[in-house]
């Protein structure tokens, strides 16, 4: 029986490295954000906003290349024009270059199907 548990684990372990449940290189999602600002895609979020700080998470230090837009005054008190402008109500907001949007944080795959970007 404990052969078979040792086993089961084993097989479980293998099809999560095999299925890309495995972390992307720094690289790839380095040349994954470029993409998706080439895009023509906006990312409107604001320093305060708990799921645009999870937002920015997943890209790690490739944040920096993200097409992000601030909405909030320095004070966290007010929205900035340009978010005023463009109809943001709701943190983050991703606009894309069709002019479709998507609220809440993102997953890769997700951006990947709105952008046409991918992730290698």
């Amino acid at each position: 029986m404990k052969g078979k548990i040792i086993l089961f684990v084993l097989v479980i372990l293998a099809v999560f490295v095999l299925f890309g449940c495995t972390q992307p290189s720094a690289e790839s999602v380095s040349t994954f954000a470029k993409c998706i600002k080439d895009s023509g895609a906006k990312f409107y979020g604001t320093f305060w906003c708990p799921h645009c700080i999870e937002q920015k998470k997943l890209f790690g230090s490739s944040v920096e290349y993200l097409p992000y837009v601030e909405c909030s005054t320095p004070d966290g008190k007010s929205e900035l024009q340009v978010c005023i402008d463009a109809g943001i109500e709701s943190y983050p907001t991703w606009v894309f270059a069709d002019g479709s949007t998507a609220v809440g944080l993102q997953t890769f795959a997700q951006l990947s199907t709105k952008t046409g970007c991918k992730l290698s």
